[in-house]
Formats: structure tokens, C-alpha cells, sequence
């Protein structure tokens, strides 16, 4: 009888499909793996130079049994790949996770409805012309006129896809996602245009950009988009509240006390900011922001308070695990990262449309 009693007070304290305990375990786990992961792929690479000793060797003041070169792979090779890994994985997840909030469907990723595209054409733009026409911008931005750039054409295009597609405080997914894929031609169509006119050492830098790549990670480039990314990451929680409103419909948002159209065009700016980072450093790398907030969403529920930090920590692990696969699968050699990850979330992609076939107005 006591036992019953117990079982009754506790489903009475925790609701039916309340899974607030289960999102906390959840995030501690994540945290745990990510820590985990970012060690391993410390001490995985090309060369057989041990991250452990290294970091041995530093702590006890033994420097003199590390050579130069293995603290050169660590500390200027692996360690910045790593941490711009996992901002790179962090905000575009998070950004897939507010778009999703936003347009209230999870379809919505910056990679597929055409906002990394935009945010290629603005750091290509600077890439190229950065030396001619623009020269005066890229000096006025110093470091950070290639992450401006991506930003600014991400901006445009994010809020030319919301434009678009809603109506009357309605998103139509159809609309999305047509109105993405002709914004991204029309993008890639001007970056080509670009390329086509770049020299060879602009080509050279430029490569990494049609599938995305964190091979070239410095220090200084985690320098540049440091600034922008960490405080996105940190702000986006604090969202939580209105992009839970936001999925009862504008109108109940709005009766609950949030400005819409305030936060509506913060969550745009937000987007754009946080992809355009993203891709000033990485390329097009797809998917992230799709895959890992519809599954976070499938395990922990909707509630963005939850959502929005388990997705940064689940998409700086995925890039991550898609960096050492990418490295692994070929080597000596790489694959673009970006191949891996679309090789993922493709299939992932199709999945989610089958399974929302039946609900959608195409």
C-alpha cells in the first residue's frame, strides 16, 4: 500500500511526458561526451604524437621531453581545430534549433533553405574583391571583414526567406523551402561568378568552401570568430521563453506577453550572425542544423530552455566525430567535412519528410 502511495505522489509530482529530469541527464551526459571526445580527437591524427604526454610534460614543467614538433601539432594544429570544431558544430545547431523555433516547423536549417549560401556569397565576396573594390571595408573590419561579410549576406538572405514565406503570421513550409532553394542558386550562381575571377592563391583559399572544411584552423581564425560565436551560444537560452511561445502561434505569443516582431527580428539577426561565423571559418558544412535538434527534440521533447544548450553540446560533438571520420576514412589524406556530414543527415533529412508527408501542404 505504501509502495502505491509512493508511485502515485511521484507521477503526481512529475506530469505525464514532463521530461525535465530526463533533459538534465541528458545535458550532463552530452557535456561528459563532449569532453571525452574532444580528448580523443586531441590525440588522434596523422602522426603518432601523444596529446597525454605533451600535456604531461607541460603541467610538470618537463618541457624538455616534448620536441618542437610535437608542440607545434598540439598546441598550433589540433588544439585550434578542435575548439573551432566545436563552435562551428555549437551555432549551427543552435541556429537550426531557433529557425526550427521560429518558422515553427523542423525543417528549417540554414544550409538547406539557403542562409549559408548567403553567407558564402558575403565571405567570398571579401575573399575576392577584399584586395580591389572592397579594400577599404576589409581594412576598416581588419580580422573580422570576412566574418562580417558572411554575416551580412546571411542577414539578407535569412530575412528575405522569412519574408517570403509568411503570411498573415502563417509559415508555409512549401514556400520555405522552394523560396530557400531558388535564394541558394541564386547565390551559388553569384559565388561561381566570383571564383570564376578569383587568382590562384584566392582558389587556393577558396577551396575548402563548396563542402566545408576545418582543416585550416588557426589560432588566428578562432580569434576572429570567437567574439561573435561564444556570446550567441551564451545569449541563445535566454530565447528559450519566447521560441516556446512562438510554438502556439504568433497571436498566442503575443498574448503572452512577448514582442513578436522584436523577437523576430532578433532571432534573424541571431541566425545570421551565428552562420555567418560559421561559414567565414568552415565553409558549407550542411545538415548539423537539422539532424541534431530534431533528434534532441525526438529524446528530451520541444521545451527550448532544454533544447537550445543540449543542441550546442550535441553539434560541437557531431562536427567533431564527422572531423575524425573525415580525417580517418582516407588518410593520410581528408575528406571535406562536409561530405561526411551531408553522407549523414541526407538520409536523416528524407526520414523526417516521409515521415511528415502526410502533414505537409506539398
Amino acid at each position: 500500500m505504501s509502495t502505491s502511495l509512493d508511485a502515485t505522489m511521484n507521477r503526481l509530482r512529475e506530469p505525464e511526458g514532463d521530461r525535465t529530469a530526463l533533459a538534465r541527464r541528458m545535458m550532463v551526459c552530452l557535456l561528459l561526451i563532449l569532453l571525452v571526445t574532444a580528448v580523443l580527437s586531441l590525440g588522434s591524427g596523422a602522426t603518432d604524437t601523444s596529446a597525454s604526454s605533451v600535456a604531461w610534460a607541460l603541467v610538470s614543467g618537463q618541457d624538455h621531453l616534448i620536441s618542437a614538433v610535437e608542440r607545434v601539432i598540439i598546441m598550433d594544429i589540433r588544439m585550434p581545430r578542435i575548439l573551432l570544431g566545436m563552435m562551428v558544430g555549437a551555432c549551427l545547431a543552435v541556429s537550426g534549433a531557433v529557425m526550427q523555433g521560429l518558422f515553427r516547423n523542423p525543417l528549417a536549417d540554414p544550409g538547406i533553405v539557403g542562409v549559408s549560401a548567403g553567407a558564402s556569397l558575403g565571405a567570398v565576396s571579401f575573399i575576392v574583391l577584399g584586395t580591389g573594390v572592397l579594400a577599404p571595408v576589409a581594412a576598416l573590419f581588419g580580422i573580422y571583414h570576412v566574418p562580417f561579410a558572411a554575416f551580412l549576406g546571411g542577414l539578407m538572405f535569412t530575412f528575405a526567406l522569412y519574408r517570403i514565406s509568411t503570411r498573415s503570421g502563417s509559415t508555409s513550409v512549401a514556400t520555405m523551402l522552394l523560396a530557400g532553394i531558388a535564394l541558394g542558386a541564386l547565390a551559388n550562381a553569384f559565388t561561381g561568378m566570383l571564383i570564376f575571377r578569383a587568382d590562384d592563391e584566392q582558389l587556393r583559399d577558396l577551396t575548402f568552401w563548396g563542402l566545408g572544411s576545418i582543416a585550416g584552423a588557426t589560432w588566428p581564425k578562432v580569434f576572429a570568430v570567437a567574439p561573435i560565436i561564444v556570446p550567441i551560444l551564451i545569449l541563445a537560452p535566454f530565447m528559450a521563453r519566447g521560441l516556446n511561445a512562438m510554438t502556439l502561434g504568433e497571436a498566442t505569443a503575443h498574448h503572452l506577453g512577448v514582442n513578436v516582431q522584436i523577437f523576430k527580428r532578433l532571432a534573424i539577426v541571431l541566425v545570421a550572425a551565428a552562420t555567418g561565423a560559421a561559414v567565414a571559418v568552415s565553409g558549407g558544412i550542411g545538415f548539423v542544423g537539422i539532424v541534431v535538434p530534431h533528434l534532441l527534440r525526438l529524446m528530451i521533447g520541444p521545451d527550448h530552455r532544454f533544447l537550445l544548450p543540449a543542441c550546442g553540446l550535441l553539434g560541437a560533438i557531431m562536427l567533431l566525430l564527422a572531423d575524425a571520420i573525415a580525417r580517418q576514412i582516407v588518410a593520410p589524406a581528408e575528406l571535406p567535412i562536409g561530405i561526411v556530414t551531408a553522407a549523414i543527415g541526407a538520409p536523416f533529412f528524407l526520414w523526417i519528410l516521409l515521415r511528415r508527408r502526410g502533414l505537409m501542404d506539398i
